[in-house]
């Protein structure tokens, strides 16, 4: 793009999702039209926005993604909004249907993905969650076993969408403890990075904070962490983090929503992305 965008006003949705997909899209879509309401040009939501319970994804509710297929309830609904309200909407993530060679559904595993629209409602980007999350992490009550990889297939595509708000690097969640790939993204132009998230409460409080800071700082872009917060299930068998969290250029925080559902917002300069790769230019001074 010849110069940068004016600054915009940027906005992290903070979500509770459970296993009731309905009422998940409607508290997402009232908090999106309170963002919308403020003045948000970019608004996202956090990973497994229309679904999370004890596990990640379900693969039986798996949604194709066309927004015009009568099963894919969420992209239209998002699709909707983006169009009506005139923003660009970042759909965290959703469980998607994959189909395997011949064109068959697969019963066993989807993807997590990541769906980008734009103000006429249109897809301007998918990216399917890379890093799967299998971990067995602390003991006793705050203790964290998950197999992503039991459910979910990898992406293998890194993606940047190309938007008058910027060049929008796509990542979610684990995605995060990998650097390797917002070098990647910053290589492809990115200056502004999403990372949709369902960070567990175990490992946010010691790690969340801290890895955003660093992606941005490595980076040189601006972060949008949009995340999920509180129990997800009725036996606390998933718990997340919130903190929803928008970090600029330099790794200062610009705005934390804190604890429980609601929207955190900062003003969004790309001329700030310029300046600090000016000031400290380290990819010119890559050795590796």
């Amino acid at each position: 793009m010849s110069s940068a965008p004016a600054p915009y006003l940027a906005a992290c949705v903070q979500l509770r999702s459970t296993e009731d997909t309905q009422g998940n899209l409607d508290r997402a879509e009232r908090l999106i039209r309170r963002a919308a309401a403020r003045g948000a040009a970019l608004i996202a939501t956090p990973e497994a926005t229309p679904l999370l319970g004890p596990q990640f994804h379900k693969v039986e509710r798996a949604e194709p993604l066309d927004a015009g297929d009568p099963l894919a309830v969420s992209c239209a609904r998002f699709s909707a909004l983006a169009a009506e309200l005139k923003v660009h909407l970042l759909l965290g993530s959703l469980a998607e249907r994959r189909l395997l060679p011949g064109g068959a559904v697969d019963p066993a595993r989807c993807y997590n993905t990541s769906v980008l629209f734009g103000p006429d409602g249109a897809q301007l980007a998918r990216y399917r969650k890379i890093h799967l999350f299998d971990v067995d992490v602390g003991g006793g009550a705050g203790a964290v076993s998950i197999r992503e990889s039991d459910t979910v297939a990898p992406g293998d595509e890194v993606v940047v969408a190309t938007t008058p708000l910027g060049r929008l690097g796509l990542s979610v969640c684990y995605d995060l403890r990998f650097p390797e790939l917002y070098r990647a993204l910053v290589d492809r132009g990115a200056d502004v990075i999403l990372v949709p998230s369902a960070f567990t409460l175990t490992t946010g409080k010691d790690h969340w904070h801290a890895l955003l800071r660093a992606r941005a700082i490595e980076c040189q872009a601006w972060i949008l962490a949009p995340g999920q917060w509180g129990q997800h299930d009725a036996e606390g068998r998933r718990q997340s983090y919130g903190h929803s969290l928008v970090v600029d250029p330099w790794g200062c925080v610009a705005a934390d929503a804190g604890q429980g559902e609601g929207v955190c917002y900062a003003e969004v300069d790309l001329a700030r992305v310029a300046q600090v790769r000016a000031a400290i230019p380290v990819r010119a001074h890559r050795r590796l």
